[in-house]
């Protein structure tokens, strides 16, 4: 089966899972993310902003903020397809963009040294246990984790379990993450 196929199927499920369902299962999946030590340690963290039937990360970026953590989001660019991470200081900084996707309004962009991040949270719509995922399509963050930051930059993945195959078809620009957060286990990646 090929990427598309694998990812149609999969964002079908997920979007099954419905309003209350995923509510119920992000809520388990970023406590866990938060009891984590390299949650703890962190001083900069950077996370995508939540849409659809993704699991919300909302609530844990007004958490983050709230409790003193810096917070970047990703802002993207089509031509050539990069991502930059800039410093979110409060939730109310954000309308909607490209794809309906939250993203800072011009006069919040404060774009910020991507080698200052400790933590990124990496969306995606499938992974495997090794670490590969499936992303959108875009590429923009398989080029952001080989480009931009630190090779030492722990990478962790929030996914339902269901969003778990055996193997996803593994491309030689992938970036596999260190660890992939679900309701029923933290998987660590090899």
């Amino acid at each position: 089966m090929d990427k598309k196929m694998i990812r149609r199927e999969i964002l079908a499920k997920r979007a099954a899972l419905g309003k209350d369902g995923n509510s119920f299962l992000s809520k388990k999946i970023i406590e866990s993310l938060m009891d984590l030590e390299y949650y703890k340690s962190a001083n900069t963290i950077m996370c995508y902003i939540s849409f659809g039937s993704e699991i919300n990360t909302h609530d844990f970026i007004k958490t983050s903020i709230m409790s003193g953590k810096r917070i970047a989001v990703p802002v993207t660019f089509h031509e050539p397809r990069v991502m930059k991470p800039s410093l979110l200081l409060d939730f109310d900084e954000l309308e909607l963009g490209y794809y309906n996707i939250l993203t800072p309004k011009k006069e919040f962009i404060r774009y910020i040294d991507p080698k200052e991040i400790d933590l990124v949270i990496v969306p995606g719509a499938v992974f495997d246990r090794r670490g590969y995922r499936i992303g959108y399509g875009g590429g923009y963050y398989d080029r952001f984790l080989a480009n931009d930051i630190d090779k030492s930059t722990k990478r962790i993945s929030l996914a339902f379990d269901l969003q778990i195959v055996d193997e996803v078809p593994k491309e030689d620009h992938d970036i596999p993450v260190d660890m992939i957060i679900t309701e029923k286990e933290t998987i660590i990646c090899k």
